[in-house]
C-alpha cells in the first residue's frame, strides 16, 4: 500500500463505493458499510456497525485518543443516494467510470466522494502512527436522503457515545467561487429549517360535464397557488449572512439594499444570497379528484417551506395568510426540522483557514447559511457540536457541481477528491494531532 499514492487510493475506493447501489429508498447501505469496514480494518482501524435493521447499517470508525476527556473530531458522511434513471445518463450510474480525470456515478458528489476521502484520510493517518489527543471518528451513516430515523438521528438517540463530538466536518460547503475579484471558499456554518405545510382547499363535488353544478376546489387552489408568489417575509441579516456580505462587498448594506448591491456583480450572487435573507415557500405537490369526470370537492397543496434559524412558523404563517387573503382553505404545518447554526470563530475555522492559506494563497473562507438540509443539526442539538459543511472543490466549477447533484451524469473531479482528502488529514492534525 505504501507505493499507492493518496490520489490513486481515494479514486479506487470511491469507484468501489459507486458500484454499490444504495438508492434510498430502500437504501441497503449495509453493503457500503461492510466495504468501508473491510478497507479500514485492513489498516488496523477500530470499526463497528450500528443497525436498527440489518440492511441499513451505520459504520463508525475510530482512532482512539490518548485522553478520553479531550475534544473529539468527527468526519460525518452518508452512504445512501437519491435515485438515478439510467436512460438520462451518458454512463451506467453505478459504473464508477473514470473518464478524463473525473469519476462518474450516482453519489459521486452527494456524497460518496467525501465518504471515500474520509476513509482514506483515517487510513493514511493510521499508517503514519497518528495518536490523536482526543478521538478521531468517522461515521458513514444511512438514511440521510429520506430521514426515517435509521441513520444519524437514530445514532444520536441510541448510540450517542459513538458519534458525540466537539467538532464535525460534514457536507454542504467547500465550493470555490470568485466574486468581485475575490476567491472565496464557502463554509456552511448554519442551515435553514425544513418546515413544510399543507393547504386544504374546500369546494363542492359534482359531475364534470356540468361545471356550474359544483364548486371546483382544484380551480380555487390554483388561484391560491398563484398568490403564494407574493409571500414576502421581512429580510433578516443573520451573522453568517453579514460576514458573507462583508467579504464580498466590503461592507454590510441595509437589508433593503442587499440584492441591488449584489446585482452589480452579476446574476449569480443575488440568486445565491436571496435564500439566506428570508423564508422561502415553494408549492411542490397537489392532489384533488382521482376521477376524470368528477369535479373535486377538496384539494390539497403541499408546499416546501424553509425558515431561517430561529424563525417561528407563526411569523411566516402571518405572511402566507396575508398573501393568500380570505378563502375556503385551511393551513396545516407538517413538521419543523433543523434550523441550526454553529459559531464561526472556532478552532475548526482556524484549521480550515490554514489549509486554504497553504493551498490557495489569497483565497478566503466565508460562512454561509445553507438553504438545503444536512444531518449536522442532529449533532448541534444533541451535543452542541460545532459542525461545518466543507469539502473543498477547486477543479470543478461550483455552478456545474450544483447542476449535477441529484441529476444525471453526476461526477467528481479526481483533483477535488484528492484536495478534499488532504484537507481532512490537515484538519485532523490541527485539531486533535
Amino acid at each position: 500500500m505504501a507505493a499507492v499514492s493518496l490520489r490513486d487510493e481515494v479514486t479506487a475506493l470511491l469507484r468501489e463505493l459507486l458500484r454499490l447501489d444504495t438508492v434510498n429508498p430502500p437504501g441497503n447501505e449495509t453493503r457500503a458499510a461492510e466495504l468501508l469496514r473491510a478497507y479500514l480494518e485492513s489498516h488496523g482501524i477500530e470499526c463497528s456497525l450500528h443497525t436498527r435493521v440489518p440492511e441499513r447499517a451505520n459504520l463508525v470508525a475510530r482512532i482512539p485518543g490518548r485522553d478520553p476527556a479531550a475534544p473529539r473530531l468527527l468526519f460525518l458522511s452518508h452512504t445512501d443516494t437519491v435515485l438515478a434513471d439510467p436512460v438520462e445518463w451518458s454512463v451506467d450510474p453505478w459504473s464508477g467510470e473514470l473518464r478524463d480525470g473525473q469519476i462518474w456515478g450516482r453519489g459521486a458528489l452527494d456524497m460518496k466522494g467525501q465518504v471515500a476521502a474520509s476513509a482514506v484520510a483515517l487510513a493514511t493517518l493510521a499508517r503514519e502512527g497518528f495518536e490523536p489527543t482526543g478521538d478521531l471518528v468517522f461515521a458513514a451513516t444511512a438514511d440521510e436522503e429520506v430521514g426515517e430515523d435509521f441513520g444519524l438521528s437514530w445514532l444520536c438517540t441510541e448510540h450517542p457515545e459513538a458519534v458525540r463530538a466537539t467538532w464535525c466536518v460534514n457536507e454542504g460547503g467547500g465550493d470555490r467561487i470568485e466574486l468581485g475579484g475575490k476567491a472565496l471558499y464557502l463554509c456552511a456554518t448554519s442551515e435553514k429549517a425544513t418546515s413544510p405545510f399543507r393547504l386544504r382547499v374546500s369546494g363542492r363535488s359534482g359531475h364534470a360535464s356540468m361545471p356550474a353544478v359544483g364548486d371546483n376546489a382544484l380551480v380555487k387552489a390554483a388561484r391560491l397557488i398563484g398568490r403564494l408568489e407574493r409571500v414576502e417575509t421581512e429580510i433578516t441579516l443573520l451573522p453568517e449572512t453579514r460576514a458573507f456580505l462583508e467579504a464580498v462587498l466590503g461592507d454590510v448594506p441595509a437589508p433593503a439594499d442587499v440584492l441591488a448591491r449584489l446585482s452589480k456583480l452579476g446574476a449569480r450572487p443575488g440568486a445565491m444570497v436571496e435564500p439566506m435573507l428570508r423564508a422561502t415557500v415553494s408549492p411542490t405537490q397537489i392532489a384533488a379528484s382521482d376521477k376524470q369526470n368528477v369535479i373535486p370537492g377538496s384539494c390539497e397543496v403541499v408546499c416546501d417551506c424553509r425558515l431561517l434559524p430561529g424563525e417561528s412558523q407563526s411569523r411566516v404563517e402571518a405572511a402566507i395568510r396575508e398573501a393568500l387573503g380570505d378563502g375556503d382553505y385551511e393551513l396545516e404545518w407538517l413538521e419543523h426540522v433543523g434550523g441550526s447554526r454553529s459559531a464561526f470563530d472556532t478552532p475548526l475555522r482556524d484549521a480550515l483557514e490554514s489549509f486554504i492559506a497553504r493551498e490557495d494563497p489569497g483565497a478566503a473562507l466565508v460562512p454561509t447559511l445553507l438553504a438545503g438540509f444536512t444531518d449536522s443539526h442532529y449533532l448541534r442539538e444533541a451535543f452542541g457540536t460545532v459542525a461545518y459543511g466543507f469539502f473543498p472543490m477547486r477543479a470543478m466549477a461550483a455552478d456545474l457541481a450544483a447542476s449535477l447533484v441529484h441529476s444525471a451524469d453526476e461526477r467528481v473531479s479526481v483533483d477535488d477528491l484528492e484536495l478534499g482528502t488532504r484537507c481532512l488529514i490537515h484538519v485532523a492534525r490541527e485539531l486533535v494531532g
